[in-house]
């Protein structure tokens, strides 16, 4: 959850505001067996429903941002404006993930923790460690079984089925999801949606250049959700 924080005041002044953690990270529970991505968009729904609301805007960074997309897609009716940031409709081929979950289950989090500010971050960004510490604080199997749901994430030909107004955020220096292949895939699938480039931000972009990523959303849900709505 604290992913947000950077956006929280400017966003809490217009909007209530509901952050949640994926299985195994932060205060969730570990999950008890293997989920995909649109499961994961379940139980965003079933999280709306539980606060009785039938309609909501949706930001998800990453793994988050493909839980947007799944979720614009499995309920569209309920997505009334969505964000996307540094995500992708497919996140490269399948290997890659299956064998970071084996290596994750067997070692722990600690290897991909030590690799992770260079992953995540620009080469001068100063403010990494508090990230990497939410990270090697993380379950190992919440990591790992998200690792296996990305793996088998792969909505690029339903993209156009999407019909929530969105924005599509992209970080210049972005490594796991650079703009070219990524996010301009998101922005000319999906009908209508913009892109905004981020420069000088890598894959957490809202963390790293929050004061350019807040005016984005805050300008596009301005235009697209109006007020404490849902």
């Amino acid at each position: 959850m604290d992913l947000w924080l950077p956006q929280l005041p400017a966003l809490t002044r217009a909007w209530r505001v509901l952050r949640y953690d994926l299985p195994g990270h932060g205060g969730a529970p570990v999950p008890d067996g293997p989920f995909t991505v649109d499961d994961l968009a379940g139980g965003v729904l079933s999280l709306l429903d539980a606060l009785g609301a039938d309609r909501a805007a949706y930001a998800g960074v990453s793994l988050g941002g493909a839980v947007g997309t799944a979720l614009a897609l499995r309920a569209p009716g309920r997505v009334a404006s969505l964000v996307l940031c540094c995500t992708s409709p497919r996140f490269g081929e399948p290997g890659p993930w299956r064998e970071r979950a084996a290596l994750v289950r067997r070692d722990g989090v600690g290897p991909v923790a030590d690799s992770a500010a260079g992953r995540w971050f620009t080469p001068g960004f100063t403010g990494a460690e508090p990230y990497v510490a939410m990270l090697r604080a993380t379950d190992p199997e919440g990591y790992a079984a998200c690792c296996d749901a990305l793996a088998g994430f792969d909505a690029t030909a339903r993209l156009g089925a999407v019909s929530a107004p969105t924005l599509v955020i992209a970080g210049a220096q972005d490594g796991p999801t650079p703009p070219a292949g990524h996010a301009d895939r998101l922005a000319a699938g999906i009908p209508g949606a913009r892109l905004a480039v981020v420069e000088g931000a890598g894959h957490l972009a809202n963390v790293e250049r929050p004061a350019a990523v807040t005016e984005e959303i805050t300008a596009h849900l301005e235009r697209t959700w109006k007020g404490n709505e849902g």
